[in-house]
């Protein structure tokens, strides 16, 4: 979603002519949340994706008429149809496509950035002709902690990023805690963790202990439940995980406290590669901080976006 509003603010700041079609609300196993945005250029072009499927079509040639008069519209498609493969979605959607007014370029950087929530709200005019405020509201990133730049943590680094994290990587080796060695991070921190993560972590952040060194990794638990974090999860084998847990309970922590520690971090993908180590943390990471169960999809019952607007 933040690239998106990132080329909204780059083509404002240019002076391109352009429309933009936002999800406002959905009903149903909605496929995106609400702000999600899809961007038509003059020529038809379009970047993005807001879940509408084959309605795509008709939302460029509309977009090209908002290009035109400059009123806003609302518009409504239900995702209910049978298609080919004879699957169905079975939500409706209700899309405001417009242009922003020149005021909103704030706006869309500041949900580029992703540092704070951001709230506004798109005027427009259903069929009826009755108009009416669509507020929308879009979460700052989730925190994500990686304690140890390993070459682990860079993989790590890079698919949080694209999971909508900002992602912080610590360590107080320098060599190893360089931006030639983690490109995708937000902030690189030489630092011990008790210093770096009391000022990172809070309610709903994910802390991932990846040292390999006992000494950071310890440091970086024991901040790490002195947290609110949602989620600590640490490396190593179960034999490491004992003897960890051995030596946090002789620093004073109980059964409750270590309980919320994921050690060893991960979901069992069966991967060995860093880059297949670090999806299976971060899919552990996703499950917790969503309340989901980590279970195949094919396994489950019920819709499969559920939460989706509270996530």
């Amino acid at each position: 979603m933040r690239d998106i509003y990132a080329q909204i603010a780059e083509r404002m700041r240019r002076g391109r002519r352009f429309a933009v079609a936002t999800l406002v609300a959905m009903r149903g196993a909605a496929p995106a949340p609400a702000g999600t945005s899809l961007v038509v250029d003059e020529d038809g072009s379009f970047v993005g994706n807001i879940g509408a499927g084959c309605h795509e079509s008709d939302i460029v040639e509309r977009a090209r008429g908002v290009m035109l008069d400059g009123e806003p519209v609302l518009v409504e498609y239900a995702l209910d149809d049978e298609v080919l493969d004879g699957s169905i979605c079975g939500a409706s959607l209700e899309v405001v496509i417009w242009v922003p007014p020149a005021r909103f370029v704030q706006d869309a950087e500041a949900v580029a950035r992703g540092r704070d929530p951001v709230t506004f709200a798109i005027d427009a005019a259903n069929a009826a002709g009755e108009r009416r405020a669509y507020p929308i509201e879009i979460p700052r990133k989730r925190t994500l902690a990686i304690v140890g730049a390993t070459d682990l943590a860079a993989y790590m680094a890079e698919i949080g990023r694209r999971l909508d994290f900002e992602v912080t990587v610590v360590d107080p080796r320098a060599p190893f805690a360089t931006v030639e060695r983690h490109p995708a991070a937000d902030r690189i921190l030489v630092a011990w963790p008790e210093r770096a993560l009391p000022e990172i972590l809070g309610a709903g952040s994910a802390l991932v202990v990846v040292a390999h060194d006992v000494k950071i990794d310890m440091d970086a638990l024991v901040a790490g439940l002195h947290s609110e974090a949602s989620y600590i999860g640490v490396l190593g084998s179960r034999r490491a995980q004992r003897a960890r847990f051995a030596r946090l309970r002789e620093l004073g922590f109980d059964d409750a406290a270590l309980a919320r520690i994921h050690g060893p971090a991960g979901l069992d993908l069966g991967g060995h590669t860093p880059a297949q180590t670090a999806v299976s943390i971060l899919a552990d990471v996703l499950a917790t901080l969503n309340g989901a169960g980590g279970r195949p999809l094919h396994e489950t019952d019920g819709p499969i976006h559920a939460n989706l607007t509270a996530r």
